[in-house]
């Protein structure tokens, strides 16, 4: 006897939501289905690909309908009716700010690996290198070609691995040559890059933040739909300082704050073997309680992890960081896909509440 698909959403709804305790069909994650021919075709509300969360809740989903008898076939459908912006960037389905309070501390380093290891996984990836006054993603990213562009005047950026990147730095003559730009003229570059660049689809866009939080950093939370923000730290004082003025900034534009990565925790001595905390010590977890965000990673100090790096550990197999930052990349995008299930649940819930109320009540309808 084959399900009908009223038994086959019951059989779901018996699967719960590995991050909101409710059933992924009460929550709104199961947008449609159907059977055809033995085979269970199921649209889910899921937006954030290779997140290690929506893949093993996929195989869930999977296990379940072919227990049922069925063939699975799932599909991700997540878009404006989800709360999904599809008029700015609407070919980019996740936008992750990496900030700092202060320089110096590995953001653009954090931001490379980052990317690397999600288009290492086979996710499409971009790096928008915001910081426009010190612009380093393409020292970070080797990249031997300049952007090009495309019959429409939009600029085609150039790749480095199959991670995408768009820079201030391919736009300067010289290498060392400061970028003098003031507040207006920041802004227009900031434009030039959101709306005139061909990322095409892109399941992330990693933007690389100037230091601090200024003019690049507000209009871009003023601009684009930004999935969450990512700070990076070290545990000297002064960085914990600054980076707690970042995490307000997201907090007063009301933007996720996925977590802080406390980079330069330690260090390991390849002669002696012991680890010193030459930048102090458990400065991160201090913020993590006043604020209430994860700690998503301790980094050590490491030579290839850096400014002296030539490309991104993750694309190392050699080096002892790998895994470490692989785990990073994998908490980023599980801490993305929560934030997603939760505007889901949310875009749900409010249209469950707006059709209640469209339905007149028994006592409206006699008067």
């Amino acid at each position: 006897m084959t399900l009908t698909e009223r038994e086959l959403e019951e059989t779901l709804a018996e699967i719960d939501n590995p991050v909101i305790d409710e059933d992924i069909v009460s929550l709104g994650l199961v947008d449609g289905l159907r059977i055809e021919d033995k085979k269970a075709i199921v649209s889910l509300a899921l937006n954030t690909p290779y997140a290690p969360a929506e893949m093993e809740l996929g195989e869930r989903i999977r296990d379940a309908i072919e227990k049922a008898g069925l063939e699975p076939e799932l599909r991700a459908t997540a878009g404006a009716e989800h709360g999904f912006d599809e008029e700015v960037l609407p070919k980019i389905r996740n936008v992750i700010a990496v900030a700092s309070g202060k320089g110096g501390v590995g953001k653009t380093t954090v931001t490379a690996n980052l990317a690397a290891g999600l288009a290492e996984k086979g996710a499409r990836v971009g790096v928008l290198d915001a910081d426009v006054h010190g612009p380093n993603i393409p020292r970070l990213l080797p990249i031997e070609e300049e952007p090009d562009l495309t019959p429409d005047d939009e600029m085609i950026p150039p790749t480095s691995g199959d991670v995408q990147v768009m820079s201030m730095g391919f736009l300067i003559r010289n290498a060392d040559d400061p970028a003098i730009l003031r507040g207006p003229m920041v802004n227009n570059v900031m434009m030039e890059f959101i709306e005139n660049v061909a990322w095409g689809r892109l399941d992330y866009l990693f933007v690389d933040l100037p230091p601090g939080t200024g003019d690049a950093s507000l209009d871009l939370l003023q601009t684009l739909p930004v999935s969450g923000a990512v700070v990076v730290t070290t545990p000297q004082r002064m960085a914990l300082d600054d980076a707690r003025k970042g995490l307000g900034l997201f907090e007063r534009h009301e933007t996720p704050i996925l977590g802080l990565v406390e980079n330069m925790s330690g260090y390991h001595c390849p002669g002696c073997g012991d680890s010193h905390e030459i930048f102090g010590s458990d400065g991160a977890d201090e913020i993590v309680e006043d604020y209430d965000v994860e700690c998503l990673a301790k980094l050590p100090v490491h030579p290839l992890f850096g400014a002296e790096s030539e490309g991104p550990v993750v694309r190392d197999e050699g080096s002892e960081l790998r895994e470490q930052v692989l785990e990073l990349t994998d908490r980023v995008a599980d801490r993305v896909s929560e934030e997603n299930m939760r505007r889901v649940a949310v875009a749900t819930e409010r249209s469950n509440d707006e059709a209640a109320r469209a339905i007149p009540s028994v006592s409206s309808e006699r008067e």
